[in-house]
């Protein structure tokens, strides 16, 4: 390709990914007011036997006004994960490589996995509640991405290795189920803790139309359990494959190999007391939350503050 026409695909992602944020922003907004709107109403199978009792109709009813928020943010979020595949896309074209080889492109192409791996698990489980988390995290990360954009172009030579693309695919797979788990553990954090302290006749909001905290759990779970040996492999084999590569050594505890190696400790750590001892709850939900937080600092804190030889990948 000509270096102009370099040049324009660089500025279409730029654009592309711009306005993919804004369009994201806009869901979280939509999510919200679907969460505000019901912040009167009872749960759903309370509605099913008092009819209509609980509002009017049509755009006077809270009912209606917060399934319309919800579809609304479910369609701007379809729509801000387009936008923003083709912003990775054309990323990935004006750089002539793989669109994640640094900071700026990670958070992109994240963000985009993770928005992919919430519509899919909307249409298979149901979790559109996960739907706040999800898109105002994602709306964090675009944001603090363009804090750190660099131009298109390309690699220094120890990234050059389809074992990085494996790696940082893997990583960027396992991240997006991490994220929605973290963010369903975050709510059965909040539902099971309002199920133990709310009366029943006091049970009004959106909190009370999403799936009961055991059921939450279980989907935190299932989605732990697809993403560790995911993480297994990009961390712990992938990783250690690209960096005898490009440094002619496995494994050397630089910072960013050490901070993979917690994180996987950590949901092993968690995967291995939920099967072993029957670990459910609050335990078993913060120690998820706290594998999510390393999973963050591994790929934010390390780059910025502590250095190593990964730096490169600012």
């Amino acid at each position: 390709m000509s270096p102009e026409t370099l040049k324009t695909l660089a500025q279409a992602s730029n654009y592309a990914v711009a306005s993919a944020t804004g369009v994201l922003a806009l869901a979280f907004v939509a999510y919200v007011a679907q969460w505000g709107f019901a912040r009167k109403l009872a749960p759903e199978r309370e509605l099913v036997n008092a009819g209509s009792v609980e509002g009017g109709s049509g755009a006077d009813d809270p009912a209606e006004r917060s399934n319309m928020a919800g579809g609304i943010g479910l369609s701007l979020t379809t729509l801000a994960t387009l936008v923003l595949l083709v912003g990775v896309a054309t990323r990935g074209l004006a750089a002539q490589r793989v669109p994640w080889g640094n900071m700026y492109e990670f958070g992109c192409a994240a963000t985009l996995a993770a928005l992919i791996a919430y519509l899919v698990l909307v249409r298979v489980w149901e979790i559109e509640w996960v739907g706040p988390i999800i898109t105002g995290f994602g709306t964090v990360v675009l944001g603090a991405s363009a804090m750190v954009y660099v131009p298109a172009g390309p690699l220094v030579p120890a990234l050059h290795s389809y074992w990085l693309v494996i790696h940082v695919l893997g990583a960027m797979i396992s991240g997006s189920a991490f994220l929605v788990g973290a963010a369903a553990s975050v709510l059965y954090l909040v539902k099971s803790r309002a199920e133990r302290t709310t009366p029943e006749d006091e049970r009004r909001g959106f909190l009370w139309r999403i799936p009961s905290s055991a059921k939450i759990d279980q989907v935190a779970y299932r989605v732990h359990a697809f993403a560790f040996p995911i993480w297994t492999f990009a961390a712990l084999i992938a990783g250690p494959i690209w960096a005898q590569y490009a440094w002619g050594r496995y494994w050397g505890w630089d910072p960013k190999e050490v901070w993979a190696f917690i994180t996987w400790v950590v949901y092993a750590g968690y995967l291995h007391a939920r099967a072993t001892a029957g670990w459910k709850g609050k335990a078993a939900a913060i120690l998820a939350l706290i594998g999510f937080a390393t999973f963050v600092f591994n790929f934010v804190g390390v780059n910025l503050w502590v250095g190593g030889m990964h730096s490169y990948a600012k």
